[in-house]
């Protein structure tokens, strides 16, 4: 149901939505990938015993299930969560409050508490033989900025991004060249040429999927490759000029690291809660 902009799947509150054309005619086949290995130790004592992507955002509603039910509004219908840190509770929220709109799988990456994420894409290897998103376990974003990604310029590999007046030391940053192809991308690129910053979403189709799978395994054999990144592999594949942006200014999106941030998400739905009330109860237009 759409009110007003506002899209409810389930008597859930999506998102404001203002996209013109659906992604789920264009978009049968792709999956999609969500990397939510990681405990989230910024955020303790909340993720003590809980997995980040477990911790509620809107009410009751975890991060993760948000994002699958945003997958969904965009016509993906298959993904796979990569897991780790509190497992058993992520396969046990996804067996006991399944969605209909979308088919959920786990991938388990053993080395979770000793590496970074450059080793659970690396683990996700075997899901990647077909067009996919992949998307960070704690990047949340309005139906929008996955439609605007999906329906941008097809390339290989398509990484969205936002931008802002100045960048922090945290901030994935990126350089562009020639309007979208990246050059570089990320934390320590000079002021100078920074553009913006990876919202943590991405999608590859065709030859970049091989190309991607074949950068990771070569990563991998780096002796610091449990310490990396899986941008320092696109960083590595700018020089290919396969790799394209896409701006989703304008358009929400938040990540959950820190207390703050989580607080910013919580108050953000609140917010979005309270305007559907208003939508609600209000009368047709002309109306006392």
């Amino acid at each position: 149901m759409v009110i007003d902009g506002l899209i409810l799947l389930d008597s859930l509150l999506v998102f404001s939505y203002t996209g013109q054309t659906n992604s789920a005619t264009v978009q049968q086949s792709m999956k999609a990938i969500i990397l939510s290995a990681g405990q989230g130790k910024r955020l303790l004592p909340l993720t003590a015993t809980t997995p980040k992507c477990l911790l509620p955002v809107d009410g009751s509603r975890p991060a993760l299930e948000i994002q699958l039910r945003t997958l969904a509004a965009c016509g993906i219908r298959r993904a796979t969560v990569m897991v780790g840190f509190g497992a058993d509770k992520v396969e046990h929220f996804l067996a006991h409050c399944p969605l209909p709109e979308i088919e959920v799988t786990t991938r388990f990456n053993p080395f979770f508490a000793l590496s970074n994420n450059l080793a659970t894409c690396w683990t996700a290897i075997p899901e990647m033989t077909e067009d996919f998103t992949l998307l960070n376990g704690d990047t949340l974003f309005e139906p929008a900025v996955l439609e605007r990604l999906l329906l941008a310029p097809s390339a290989a590999v398509s990484l969205a991004i936002d931008r802002k007046p100045s960048y922090d030391d945290d901030d994935m940053k990126v350089s562009i060249r020639h309007g979208r192809t990246l050059a570089a991308v990320g934390k320590t690129l000079s002021p100078a040429v920074v553009h913006g910053e990876s919202i943590g979403l991405m999608t590859f189709r065709a030859s970049g999927v091989h190309a991607f799978r074949s950068a990771l395994e070569k990563a991998m054999r780096d002796p610091t490759a449990l310490q990396r990144w899986y941008l320092s592999v696109i960083d590595s594949m700018a020089n290919s000029s396969m790799v394209e942006v896409t701006s989703i200014e304008g358009l929400w999106w938040a990540e959950t690291d820190t207390p703050e941030d989580l607080a910013d998400v919580r108050a953000y739905f609140s917010s979005q809660r309270a305007t559907l009330s208003v939508f609600a109860t209000a009368g047709p237009v002309g109306e006392p």
